[in-house]
């Protein structure tokens, strides 16, 4: 084969290879492009009946109405309400969850056979479907005849009403999301604990610098990414919690435990308002886009600072 056959032969495999490797790009991304999809279709469905006045029961009066089912909202008593209670119950089961799992990592994060069969065993409430443990524990808390009712008696507590009193129904749903959830964020403090560089623990253990210094110095400032990271995962599923507070008091007593979600879940199926739901989620995407974005820079200022130092 001469030098020209050669070089039309490879010009006639470029020609070919060409499109291949041109169209591959949109191929590999094709996955996330339906994916994007998925998402932005129900979400822009969504923000329209947002804008329109939509009873299921009341077909006829469908109309665009504007900005006025969020209008109402914000002159609603009520809306201020579930705004209050869903920061409240994030607050509350964000923190002591934060904190609970922090300590637990602290006890397990030596990778000994007996840390790691106990944090394999602290996992299993986790793998309960929220829904299932939220029935399990209204069952424990039944005043008739719940396993910790009694319990609660041999201290001299009589009577504890658990979810259906309004002064308790708060305490009771974080300490079942608290069950829940905190071996979540100690899993992802443990795997950040081990994973720290040992060389300034080791220094600090030669220099004999006290424990305390080395939690709040050393530890915790490196530690602070993971801390964010798994702040913002529980951020974002307690602010958007439905299953917990449904299944063990339905949003009650009353209205104490109204959460966005829940009241999302009433106006739709119970009012048939879709108009007014997807407001509600609406105002709930707007409050979670805004805590994410708070976490997400504070999260890369410490990784940019902790590059600086680096």
């Amino acid at each position: 084969m001469t030098m020209l056959q050669m070089l039309r032969t490879s010009g006639r495999v470029d020609r070919k290879a060409r499109p291949r490797g041109q169209i591959l790009p949109y191929v590999l991304s094709l996955p996330a492009l339906l994916a994007c999809v998925a998402i932005l279709v129900p979400f822009v469905t969504a923000a329209i009946y947002s804008l329109q006045r939509y009873r299921l029961n009341l077909p006829y009066l469908r109309g665009f109405i504007g900005l006025q089912n969020y209008i109402d909202f914000l002159s609603d008593p009520a809306f201020w309400n579930t705004f209050r209670i869903s920061l409240t119950y994030t607050a509350l089961t964000v923190v002591l969850e934060l904190l609970l799992g922090l300590a637990i990592a602290l006890l397990l994060r030596r990778p000994t056979r007996f840390h790691n069969a106990v944090s394999i065993a602290l996992l299993l409430p986790l793998m309960t479907a929220p829904a299932i443990a939220a029935l399990m524990w209204k069952l424990m808390t039944n005043p008739s005849f719940g396993i910790l009712s009694y319990l609660v008696s041999l201290f001299g507590i009589n009577d504890f009403k658990w979810a259906s009193d309004p002064s308790t129904a708060l305490f009771t749903v974080v300490l079942v999301d608290i069950w829940v959830y905190t071996p979540f964020i100690m899993i992802l403090l443990l795997a950040g604990l081990r994973s720290l560089p040992r060389q300034p623990f080791e220094a600090a253990a030669l220099d004999g610098v006290p424990a305390s210094f080395v939690f709040f110095r050393i530890t915790l400032p490196m530690l602070a990414p993971y801390i964010i990271t798994a702040s913002l995962f529980r951020l974002l599923d307690s602010i958007q919690q439905f299953d917990i507070i449904y299944a063990m008091t339905q949003g009650g007593p009353g209205d104490r435990l109204m959460v966005f979600q829940v009241q999302a879940y009433l106006e739709f199926f119970q009012y048939t308002n879709v108009g007014r739901s997807t407001a509600l989620l609406m105002i709930l995407w707007l409050i979670t886009n805004i805590l994410s974005n708070i976490f997400i820079k504070n999260w890369l200022r410490l990784r940019a600072r902790a590059h600086h130092q680096a």
